[in-house]
């Protein structure tokens, strides 16, 4: 993360094409899309309390906006159309995920491949049910 303060200059959520665009006083300006966004929720659902602890985020190609929700002046909190509300992206998390999207992409294709689901229908699969454990596994 950059610590210089990045601040959005612009910030638009496409419904139709499914996209954030936000534009920062640096000069930089990132479309991100929804899916990209929900799959790397900041949230404790999706991360997790800790390292290796993060549910791997699956069925979110399709998932849309229906609002956003200023959080004081340092983020926001999207409210996705699966329900799920609870991340707080700041501000420099967003510039990040804009910057290293590219990456992040490859990063989530390679993790549901290695979770047995196999070509784009594994952004298609439905989460698995019991998804809401907090429980170790070693």
């Amino acid at each position: 993360m950059s610590t210089k303060k990045v601040q959005p200059i612009a910030l638009n959520a496409r419904t139709q094409s499914r996209v954030i665009d936000i534009s920062f006083d640096d000069g930089k300006a990132f479309s991100i899309p929804f899916e990209l966004l929900r799959v790397y929720s900041p949230s404790a659902e999706v991360k997790g309390h800790g390292p290796g602890q993060e549910t791997l985020q699956t069925g979110k190609r399709d998932v849309g906006l229906i609002g956003i929700e200023p959080v004081g002046n340092y983020a926001i909190k999207p409210l996705f159309s699966d329900a799920h509300d609870s991340g707080i992206y700041t501000w420099d998390y967003l510039y990040w995920l804009g910057e290293n999207q590219a990456q992040l992409w490859q990063d989530y294709l390679q993790r549901l491949q290695d979770a047995g689901f196999t070509g784009e229908s594994g952004r298609d699969a439905p989460m698995p049910v019991a998804a809401a454990s907090c429980g170790h596994s070693h």
